[in-house]
């Protein structure tokens, strides 16, 4: 479903299990930090309210999008982490830089949960330019670090 059409901020919650002693690793992308530093807030408060434990949740900081997928499979190798949490942000500019980008981390972020067997959430908000990234960081969409966090919550209880 379109974001436009949902709130970010809504899931399921009747089919979480229990978190408090699972431990999550967030990657954040550096570029645009004004935005995915919201994001990843609202990725820990959502594990937090969940019953994640503060000293069990790792935020590891890359240079961009383009880099989550390594830094993720960094934290999925390491076999005390059971989801790891992707945050980035790419806007469309005017080249396809955006496509190749979104299509690389979406194609490595998967391998990377196949390959450890681990969830890895997709928390990257693409968008077609910067009003619409904040519309989805804490905005009138809600916060897609929310919706990343729910994502790995509801795969460990699966």
């Amino acid at each position: 479903m379109a974001t436009a059409l949902k709130n970010l901020n809504e899931y399921k919650k009747d089919t979480f299990g229990d978190i408090s002693e699972k431990h999550f690793g967030i990657i954040v992308a550096d570029w645009h930090h004004e935005i995915t530093d919201v994001l990843c807030q609202g990725a820990i408060d959502t594990l937090l309210q969940h019953g994640a434990k503060k000293e069990n949740i790792y935020r590891n900081t890359v240079p961009g999008s383009y880099e989550l997928t390594l830094g993720a499979q960094f934290l999925a190798q390491q076999e005390e982490i059971d989801a790891v949490i992707c945050i980035g942000v790419v806007i469309k500019g005017d080249t396809k830089h955006d496509d190749y980008i979104n299509h690389a981390v979406a194609q490595g972020l998967t391998t990377v949960s196949l390959k450890y067997n681990k969830p890895v959430s997709f928390g990257l908000v693409t968008t077609n330019d910067m009003q619409q990234a904040l519309d989805r960081a804490g905005g009138k969409h809600g916060n897609k670090g929310v919706e990343a966090a729910a994502a790995a919550i509801h795969m460990l209880s699966f």
